[in-house]
């Protein structure tokens, strides 16, 4: 008799995006009814979150309409997930699903569906390299609610964080390097997205392991003969918070007044989307040039680079049969409480 393929689901967390301009505002009513983002009491934040919903939407518009009417986010991500099932079909049946924070798919319809597969294991895997409580930590807790409600009980492990794993690293040492050798002698400038302060003072870790990947990479690049003259700076910057820094605009100034030309790393972003398309192909572009930057060039984000599809590859083979949430490397990873962290490799 034989034996039945093992079946592996692969759920890959993203943050979703609008689709079309009629769904910017749902979209940004769930973004911003999720207490991870907006920490104000439950039935007030419903009301705040349509409140700014309604205050930014003509600006969300005016930036999806500059993509065509909705953001690739999810066609990127079903890239993404295609490359990484062929990546792991040895491993039997593999399904490799997106899952979208604050737009379709939603983690509900997903965890449905799976349901109806029976998958024996799945590893939750997020697209968001470094840990936020914000990101990554608010799409597990919500995946923890829908699997419940669907009566998904079968084993499932959850990767925490990939910072620095060596494949990671790789890869935007050879996107960064392709377009160094180009853009001559230039400033490197690895930009995420920011978070406010306070969200850092609490305990996040999204700040440090930015920087830990900038260093990584910044040293990839020096072992390749490149002398690098680089600073991690912080873009997307909303509302009245104070928010880490430096920001992205400042570096740009900054890049101005030493007559530096700039290499723009999107250190945080693996797909593309609004924040890399339109707030750094289109705006920061147009702000270096006001600043009197000599020359502008953007990193793409890796997507479906085979260097990075392979770490993606690598952390799904190393966490398998393991319950929990594990990190790929580190001795400081996603903060104290969050259920079944470890460090991958130890018990």
């Amino acid at each position: 008799m034989t034996t039945p393929a093992r079946r592996t689901a692969v759920v890959l967390f993203n943050l979703g995006a609008p689709d079309s301009l009629g769904t910017v505002a749902p979209f940004l009513t769930n973004l911003f009814s999720d207490p991870a983002i907006l920490q104000v009491p439950g039935a007030l934040r419903w009301v705040v979150a349509r409140l700014i919903a309604y205050r930014r939407g003509g600006t969300a518009r005016a930036i999806y309409a500059r993509l065509g009417g909705g953001s690739p986010l999810l066609a990127h991500t079903e890239d993404q997930a295609a490359a990484l099932a062929l990546a792991l079909a040895d491993l039997g049946e593999v399904r490799v699903v997106p899952a979208m924070r604050y737009w379709h798919p939603r983690a509900a319809a997903v965890a449905h569906a799976l349901t109806a597969w029976q998958p024996d294991e799945i590893v939750l895997l997020p697209l968001y390299p470094q840990f936020s409580t914000t990101t990554t930590g608010s799409s597990l807790a919500e995946w923890r609610r829908v699997a419940r409600a669907a009566g998904l009980a079968c084993p499932t492990t959850a990767v925490c964080c990939y910072p620095v794993i060596a494949e990671f690293i790789e890869a935007h040492v050879a996107a960064t390097a392709a377009v160094l050798r180009s853009a001559g002698d230039a400033r490197v400038l690895f930009s995420a997205h920011g978070l406010p302060e306070k969200i850092v003072a609490r305990g996040d870790p999204y700040q440090w392991q930015v920087e830990a990947t900038a260093r990584a990479v910044a040293q990839g690049l020096a072992a390749n003969g490149q002398a690098l003259d680089w600073s991690v700076c912080y873009q997307s910057r909303v509302g009245p918070l104070q928010w880490i820094g430096p920001s992205t605009v400042a570096e740009i100034a900054r890049a101005g007044r030493d007559g530096k030309a700039l290499v723009v790393v999107p250190i945080a972003f693996v797909s593309e989307h609004a924040e890399t398309l339109v707030e750094l192909d289109e705006e920061c572009r147009a702000l270096a040039e006001r600043c009197g930057v000599p020359a502008y060039h953007r990193v793409a984000a890796l997507g479906t680079a085979a260097v990075y599809i392979s770490a993606l590859a690598r952390l799904v083979r190393g966490v398998l049969g393991r319950a929990g949430v594990w990190a790929a490397t580190g001795p400081r990873t996603c903060p104290d409480g969050l259920n079944g962290c470890a460090l991958a490799g130890r018990e």
